[in-house]
């Protein structure tokens, strides 16, 4: 018989379809806006300035508030700052799909990041929770929730372009209400919350405070960093509010009684690992990334649907790597996938050392096969790393700061190889594979030595009557 906690918790399978697609809708508004920005600009009368602060409000407000979301899930309950999350990202959505004018759009965007930010740790504090009985099962759980992410952010230009030309531009934020009350619904019908520790975090409005200002001044000066130039004012102002905030941010959390951010967690040599692998691995892709959709377009002169659509093979390889790695996890641990992640792309980004003025895509298939493969092999594996190196009651915390450190390491990455290809697209598309190529070489040494290598073990719970291998069973 199963156990009364497990009933309370429920398969598995629906808490995966419910977490997975707060990640898909974080996922999809990172990229579905980008195809429609002309249009917008012409219909709300609004130059290029506006229409960055369109992509850079939802991103900046992201990245901002993902630590403090982290820890008021982990404070008031992941499950009810999962459904606020939805909450205030329909709202937003509704109010993006309705704006009167650019500075609605950019205010309704802003409150979509905020959604965003409540959702993403919180979903992966359900996720841990809902498997903690057995590793292995989390570790591919973890990999099928990423999965559902690299989804969506390939899915977001595709969908973009057929409902702006279906639709118009309103409807790539109206698509977002009917996945929000599905996810709501979900939630509220097989999702419990899952039991308060004891001790929960106490809410430490300094912490608080200073971890906003030391993440809003370092992506924000990041994000501004390619059109102001490292020079402007306001990027080195962002810099400075960084340089000061950071520090202070490490005093008070030393001396906070019950602080926000726990600094025992980055004394422990895996989670100190795997947030700068991942710091690696977020700069190095979409740093990349964004140099090759340049590439594509300035070098080979490709429109910029074909572009696109040439990179639906990274999607289909990060997909399926993203699977295996579960299974690698489950397996060897979080080391081996981590590692042998981290040499498979760095082997791939090497490949575009040999692109030219006339490359074809065949000479360019290799590398895009390569480095989501090991993109798609590393990234599960280290998340459930970061889960196993902290208690429960810490989960949110711990995701958040794990993508906080990404979402900063992303946009380090478009500004810094962005500046790369600045002069001549063809030598910065080579220097920018190369330095990745060496950037990841560094994350491989990192999870060698800071990664515990021992096999996941797992738990022998009682059998559930369903013998589903996605049904939650005591814990």
């Amino acid at each position: 018989m199963q156990s009364e906690t497990s009933r309370r918790t429920g398969p598995l399978r629906w808490v995966l379809v419910a977490t997975s697609l707060g990640f898909v809708v974080v996922q999809l508004d990172v990229t579905i806006v980008n195809v429609a920005l002309p249009r917008i600009g012409a219909d709300l009368s609004t130059g290029v300035a506006t229409l960055q602060w369109v992509v850079d409000a939802y991103t900046l407000t992201f990245a901002v508030l993902l630590l403090s979301a982290g820890v008021l899930g982990d404070r008031f309950g992941a499950r009810w700052a999962y459904v606020l999350g939805f909450v205030a990202f329909g709202v937003a959505s509704l109010g993006c799909g309705l704006a009167p004018g650019p500075g609605a759009l950019v205010a309704s965007r802003t409150l979509q990041g905020v959604g965003a930010a409540l959702l993403l740790p919180s979903s992966l504090s359900l996720l841990n929770h809902a498997s903690a009985h057995d590793e292995r099962l989390r570790a591919r759980a973890v990999a099928a929730w990423t999965a559902s992410g690299g989804v969506a952010i390939a899915a977001g230009p595709v969908v973009g372009g057929l409902l702006l030309g279906a639709f118009g531009w309103r409807s790539i934020f109206l698509v977002n209400l009917p996945l929000c009350a599905l996810a709501i619904w979900l939630i509220v019908a097989t999702v419990p919350e899952p039991p308060r520790p004891a001790h929960r975090p106490g809410l430490d409005p300094a912490g608080q405070l200073l971890a906003v200002l030391a993440l809003a001044g370092i992506t924000g000066a990041i994000i501004e960093i390619r059109p102001l130039g490292l020079g402007h004012p306001l990027v080195l102002a962002g810099f400075g509010l960084a340089a000061v905030a950071g520090p202070a941010l490490v005093a008070v959390e030393a001396r906070a009684r019950d602080p926000m951010l726990p600094l025992d967690l980055f004394r422990r040599p895996m989670f100190g690992s795997a947030v700068v692998f991942g710091v690696l691995v977020n700069l190095t892709y979409y740093g990349v990334i964004f140099v090759l959709s340049l590439y594509l377009q300035g070098v080979l002169h490709y429109p910029a649907r074909l572009a696109g659509l040439a990179f639906l093979p990274l999607t289909a390889s990060f997909i399926v790597s993203n699977l295996v790695s579960g299974w690698m996890t489950g397996r060897m641990g979080s080391r081996v996938p981590m590692i042998s992640g981290a040499l498979v792309g760095a082997v791939g980004f090497t490949l575009l050392c040999a692109l030219g003025q006339r490359s074809r895509y065949p000479e360019m298939l290799p590398a895009f096969l390569l480095i989501p493969l090991g993109m798609g092999l590393a990234v599960p594996a280290m998340t459930t790393c970061i889960l196993a190196s902290a208690e429960r009651a810490r989960a949110g915390t711990a995701s958040a700061v794990l993508n906080a450190a990404r979402q900063a390491g992303g946009a380090m990455g478009v500004a810094l190889f962005g500046g790369l290809a600045a002069g001549e697209l063809v030598s910065g598309v080579r220097l920018s594979g190369l330095l990745s190529a060496g950037l990841l070489l560094v994350a491989a040494a990192l999870a060698l030595l800071g990664v515990r290598g021992e096999t996941v073990r797992r738990a022998r719970p009682s059998r559930p009557r369903s013998g589903s291998r996605w049904s939650s069973s005591r814990q």
